[in-house]
């Protein structure tokens, strides 16, 4: 009894033994496993680099001298905003003007044509993005139901792409089918009258797109000196007059181009082609109506009455807006916005390095603003210091012909 009370002992005190020497032997091997685990977890990391899309235009034009072949794919490094090519979409006809999915898996763009016997309206094309190659596949092609395709947008659901016509003076309303590709126009509302400006002979629709609770859509029409407000049918596709606030006014012969809402949703900012103004709205949440409280200049030397003030935006943080001119200006007007009244301040000018600047865009992060400089052919990157609204050049330009919007993905 005592031989098998002394081995049942043994037993007992050195199996723990052993398992404490076998733990503490592989204890090394399994943090060095956990640290490569970390290791990996770390370098997969987001993207450094966000894809932005170029609309070109791609043959001449009574006022511009296309060269380009299509829509162009870059890639912009987040840390120094330098861009780099990727590929490009198959030939399409003047694709000014893009949009890109909420989804991420398409791309609408607009082709800018129309009033000839071989393209009696525009058309609107939608493409997939491949999301290994960045490659962009046509899908279809459909009618702008309009002469001269000039913006593009889609309302917060992705379900409708909404359009403006320049030349013929209207808006339209495309739904968007389960597989990317666009259906016809569902709802199509031509504006009419005139202004006082010898490029005001007729209606000239030039922005179209939902205001920020998705309820209304807002149409800058530059021959017309009025935003026109329409209430969105989301399930008919369907554009209907708000009345009795149908419209807000500009200044006469101001010429109204582009819109932009800032992030609290609260206030809509509009830049003036022809008079090189700003106006700056209050928006009526349950009403949709727009109330005008500043006019600010978005020009520098405000020569001549067509000053040919192009695009306007403002930074996701919500601090500061930016404007360009093309003309004689050549130049982005910055503001910064007073977060109490929505009243801009100017903080200066800054050159695009190039001529016609038509479009610009700010990337998601607000570290830098892109110029697509049309007659020049360079894209040209600043960065946005975040404390004072300047832009800052970056000796950063990209050659691309007749670039005329950028979009990021």
């Amino acid at each position: 009894m005592y031989q098998k009370f002394s081995l049942n002992w043994l037993v007992a005190i050195l199996f723990p033994l052993a398992a404490i020497l076998w733990s503490c032997q592989n204890e090394p091997s399994r943090k060095m496993n956990e640290k490569k685990e970390t290791r990996t977890e770390q370098t997969e990391s987001p993207s450094d680099s966000h894809l932005v899309f170029v609309g070109t235009y791609t043959r001449k034009e009574s006022f511009v001298n296309g060269k380009a072949k299509g829509i162009y794919v870059y890639e912009m490094d987040k840390k120094t905003g330098a861009l780099k090519f990727v590929n490009q979409s198959p030939p399409t006809v003047n694709p000014t003007y893009l949009v890109v999915h909420p989804n991420g898996k398409y791309l609408y763009a607009v082709n800018e044509v129309g009033g000839d016997a071989a393209n009696p309206t525009g058309s609107v094309s939608a493409f997939s993005i491949d999301p290994v190659s960045k490659e962009l596949k046509p899908l279809n092609s459909v009618s702008s139901h309009g002469v001269a395709p000039c913006h593009i947008s889609l309302e917060q659901s992705g379900k409708f792409v909404l359009v403006a016509n320049y030349v013929s003076g209207t808006v339209a309303m495309f739904p968007v089918l389960e597989d990317g590709t666009l259906g016809e126009a569902a709802s199509v509302v031509q504006h009419r009258g005139k202004g006082p400006h010898p490029r005001q002979e007729g209606p000239h629709a030039h922005f179209i797109r939902n205001g920020p609770d998705n309820r209304f859509a807002y149409a800058a029409d530059l021959g017309l000196d009025k935003i026109m407000i329409y209430k969105m049918d989301l399930v008919k596709g369907q554009l209907i007059p708000a009345e009795p606030n149908a419209f807000a006014k500009t200044e006469a012969a101001a010429g109204p181009r582009q819109l932009a809402f800032h992030p609290n949703k609260h206030w809509v900012y509009e830049i003036n082609e022809l008079n090189g103004t700003i106006e700056a709205f209050q928006i009526d949440g349950a009403t949709g109506a727009l109330h005008h409280f500043q006019t600010i200049r978005a020009t520098e030397k405000r020569k001549g009455s067509d000053l040919g003030s192009a695009d306007i935006h403002i930074t996701p943080s919500g601090k500061f807006l930016y404007a360009s001119s093309r003309g004689d200006e050549n130049n982005i007007a910055m503001y910064s916005i007073d977060n109490q009244s929505g009243k801009l301040s100017l903080i200066g000018f800054q050159s695009t390095l190039g001529k016609a600047p038509r479009n610009f865009a700010i990337d998601p992060s607000g570290t830098f603003l892109l110029v697509a400089n049309q007659d020049t052919d360079n894209v040209v990157t600043f960065r946005i210091d975040p404390r004072s609204g300047k832009l800052m050049a970056t000796g950063l330009q990209t050659k691309i012909l007749t670039p005329v919007c950028l979009k990021f993905w």
